[in-house]
């Protein structure tokens, strides 16, 4: 089944990027389609770095670029475990704490928040944010007591995988 899931979902994302040709149309498909493929194993491999997602399934590559105002990042807090990263593997990386709900709080260096809301972790233990480029932010993630204070860029070449986070 998974072997004709994947075709189907890229060619309804090929089709849905063709009825609109403005930039805005196709980075919202590119967008669900990362949203789609975080913390599935619906193809092989995944993954984002700060420019594009790069997908490969059944031998075959396929590169989408990402929106070029937004930047995608992945966080996964941790208690006791985590593992090393840099661009995030969608269908790879695996944090420790899944299905987890936390108060995160996302600000840039201007004070303006872009974030403040209660989020479950994903299956593979990250959340996923979009965030405005070459900003630099402050995330604050809080669960159970614990607490973790963590500062990102959004520049050219940044990490899209935050996986430093242990909360005390």
């Amino acid at each position: 089944m998974k072997k004709y899931l994947m075709p189907a979902l890229l060619g309804l994302t090929i089709i849905l990027a063709g009825c609109g040709n403005d930039s805005a149309s196709n980075e919202t498909n590119v967008k669900e389609f990362i949203s789609q493929l975080s913390a599935s194993n619906i193809v092989e491999s995944a993954s984002i770095n700060d420019e594009t997602l790069v997908v490969q399934d059944g031998g075959e590559e396929d590169i989408y670029n990402l929106p070029e105002d937004e930047f995608f990042i992945s966080v996964a807090p941790y208690l006791t475990y985590t593992h090393p990263c840099e661009f995030h593997s969608l269908t790879g990386c695996q944090g420790e704490m899944v299905n987890e709900e936390m108060d995160v709080k996302i600000t840039d260096e201007q004070g303006k928040i872009h974030f403040d809301e209660t989020v479950t972790t994903l299956e593979n233990g990250f959340m996923d944010f979009w965030l405005p480029r070459d900003k630099q932010y402050t995330i604050e993630i809080s669960y159970q007591n614990k607490h973790t204070e963590y500062t990102f860029s959004t520049f050219e070449g940044d990490s899209t995988c935050l996986t430093d986070l242990q909360l005390k």
